[in-house]
């Protein structure tokens, strides 16, 4: 099994418990183009990411990905100016949340 690996059932009581007791406003889940991902992934010295909670200005709330190092410190962008790079310090968000726009039926969301 690899770190951080659930089963099913597990996966199933997780998101069953959400749906039935939300916090108003929150959302089910939110799917991110895997090529983001990867990106996020493959910045230099990126071990794994961080998923941060946010509200947007309309104030909905969302996440925020970013990478990782191998002592724990998250991999920001430079700072200054707001620049986006494709291949440090990126941070993701944008994802697309259901409500509105949900997944087929699955398990994890009966």
């Amino acid at each position: 099994m690899i770190p951080n690996q659930i089963s099913l059932q597990e996966a199933i009581a997780l998101t069953t418990r959400y749906r039935d007791t939300p916090v108003a406003d929150a959302f089910f889940s939110e799917v991110y183009n895997g090529s983001s991902v990867l990106a996020l992934l493959n910045q230099p010295g990126c071990r794994s990411f961080r998923v941060y909670l946010g509200r947007k200005p309309d104030q909905r709330i969302c996440t925020v990905l970013v990478g990782v190092d191998a002592n724990g410190h998250d991999l920001l962008p430079p700072a200054g100016p707001a620049t986006l790079s494709d291949d440090e310090g990126i941070l993701l968000e944008e994802a697309i949340q259901c409500p509105p726009i949900c997944p087929t039926p699955s398990p994890l969301n009966a």
